[in-house]
């Protein structure tokens, strides 16, 4: 028998390097034993039953309804958003088109996955502190999380975040705190105060629990399709993390016999943010950093942290990568607004600049909309015209019109 909701699953700790498999002991763990690679997998341990589809909960409208296939406890029902998380539209807006939006999750981005299921994994490891390094959208999602389980939320972003996300940063009651740097130094900095305090740290592919949240999209794409599987997948890609989380919950449907195929993954980068993308295209196995720069400030990375297994993930699905211009990304923003209702950040807005660049007309297609415009209003500006000023008069309003008609 699988465990039930309130158990999490069975699991062991895979080595992204050496395959060394290392059960489960309770504790923490962010490296191999072996060879001390930080890229561990979590490996679900579905040897003693399957479950069936029809055992999913009908009583849970978000990722806790696959409880069963996460190793984690579930929430208790006070925990406000931490037990709401997931269950988003899925929108047709085409024959053979789909939007996933993340957008609508409680803080705006898919990151709130990731953080609900690290956020419980303390919780069940007794800490009370969580820290993370993030670009804005990671923190966010922690801090909201972390308040849910009314523990502490250290949070490191570089000063060159966004307003909207250090308010929300703030709003939630994070500790936070600018770096004057980048990412990656936001992020080495994270780590080693998480070893010196005793904190739980969050960051992206460094805590293999991070991959466990994101999983749940692809859960739920196949799910809301029926249980078949979508011919490909459009994930925008920063440090590699979601697309090798919907990669692993691929994967694991595949294992239950859930669906009958693995979609092609198509990673989409910004062009000035492209080190997973260069590292494909040359069929190389290091990925090489890059000085990152793009209005997609979620998507910058230098070197990303999960590089080698989002290259795993489109190579394993026979997919690919697509590097993206800026303007690319802003026009993108503007169509999914325009013509689908659906207001995207620019991160969110680069997997749909893939998409619009590369795809097939004849396969079925879901792009991931991973955040909201909200999070950048000023992106947000330079996609779309100023509004003209006008008189309150039907005679100021008419010519306004012409004018924009002829525009």
């Amino acid at each position: 028998m699988v465990p039930g909701p309130m158990c999490p699953a069975r699991f062991s700790y895979r080595c992204s390097r050496c395959g060394v498999v290392t059960p489960d002991d309770g504790g923490l763990r962010y490296a191999c034993a072996d060879c001390g690679d930080e890229a561990l997998d979590i490996e679900l341990d579905l040897s003693a039953g399957k479950m069936a589809r029809d055992e999913l909960s009908p009583r849970e409208p978000s990722l806790w309804r696959y409880a069963p296939l996460l190793p984690v406890t579930l929430p208790h029902d006070e925990r406000g958003p931490l037990r709401s998380v997931g269950g988003t539209a899925l929108h047709r807006v085409g024959p053979r088109l789909w939007l996933k939006d993340d957008g609508l999750l409680p803080t705006g981005s898919l990151k709130d996955r990731a953080s609900a299921i690290v956020t419980q994994r303390a919780v069940d490891l007794g800490l009370g502190a969580i820290i993370t390094a993030s670009t804005g959208n990671a923190g966010v999602a922690t801090a909201a999380m972390a308040a849910c389980a009314g523990m502490r939320a250290i949070v490191l972003v570089p000063d060159s975040a966004p307003p909207a996300k250090i308010a929300q940063l703030l709003i939630y009651g994070a500790e936070l705190y600018l770096v004057r740097g980048n990412y990656d130094a936001a992020f080495a900095l994270a780590k080693q105060a998480a070893s010196t305090h005793g904190w739980y740290c969050r960051n992206t592919a460094y805590n293999p629990f991070t991959v466990e949240g994101k999983k749940t999209v692809a859960f739920e794409i196949c799910e809301q399709l029926d249980w078949h599987a979508p011919d490909r997948i459009y994930v925008s890609m920063g440090d590699g993390n979601i697309i090798s989380g919907v990669h692993k919950g691929l994967r694991d449907l595949l294992d239950l016999g859930w669906i009958d195929q693995m979609p092609k993954l198509f990673g989409v980068q910004a062009r000035g943010s492209a080190a997973i993308a260069n590292a494909f295209a040359a069929g190389a196995d290091v990925i090489a950093p890059v000085a990152a720069s793009t209005i997609a400030d979620s998507i910058a990375a230098d070197m990303p942290a999960d590089g080698l297994r989002a290259l795993r993930a489109v190579r394993d699905s026979d997919g690919g990568c697509v590097m993206v211009s800026d303007d690319e990304i802003l026009t993108a923003m503007a169509t999914l607004g325009n013509s689908h209702g659906v207001f995207a950040e620019p991160a969110a807005a680069a997997a749909y600049a893939g998409y619009a660049k590369d795809h097939s007309d004849a396969e079925r297609a879901v792009v991931l909309i991973t955040g909201n415009g909200l999070k950048d209003v000023a992106a947000a500006q330079r996609a779309t015209t100023q509004a003209p000023c006008i008189e309150p008069t039907i005679d100021s309003l008419d010519e306004a019109i012409a004018a924009r008609d002829q525009a």
